[in-house]
């Protein structure tokens, strides 16, 4: 079985902190990760980042580039599913910190700096590093 998500990395306009949301994991420790969600009918992969990390955050934001994609497999009711997330860089436009998307137990503004020893999972801690490589290109 195939799913496809989009979701991001969400900075703000100083490029100084970036939008994670916290889950909680079957022994109950808070896994931070970016915001992602499921591809609605009709919407481009970039609509889906918009909507999934402002549902998942309360962050409005708008797509500055892609960044990459990720895919794995992983089993959900005995049936192996590959999963593919496409990940854009966001801008956030407004909005404020929201945890009430039941899917999310803490949302939190962190350093970008700090955002590689919070990250739980490699693949996106190797996005991150793609975006800080960006952000210093764009400066230098």
């Amino acid at each position: 079985m195939d799913e496809t998500s989009a979701g991001g990395l969400v900075v703000d306009a100083a490029r100084a902190h970036a939008v994670l949301i916290g889950r909680l994991d079957r022994q109950g420790r808070l896994l931070w990760s970016l915001p992602k969600g499921h591809i609605e009918d009709g919407e481009t992969t970039e609509q889906t980042a918009v909507r999934e990390v402002k549902e998942e955050t309360g962050i409005s934001a708008h797509v500055l580039q892609p960044l990459g994609t990720i895919d794995y497999w992983f089993v959900a009711e005995r049936r192996r599913v590959h999963k593919t997330v496409h990940h854009f860089l966001l801008e956030a436009n407004g909005g404020e910190l929201s945890d009430e998307d039941v899917e999310v137990t803490e949302v939190a503004w962190v350093p970008l700096t700090e955002l590689e020893s919070r990250l739980a999972y490699a693949d996106e801690r190797k996005l991150v590093r793609k975006a800080r490589d960006l952000f210093e290109g764009a400066e230098g």
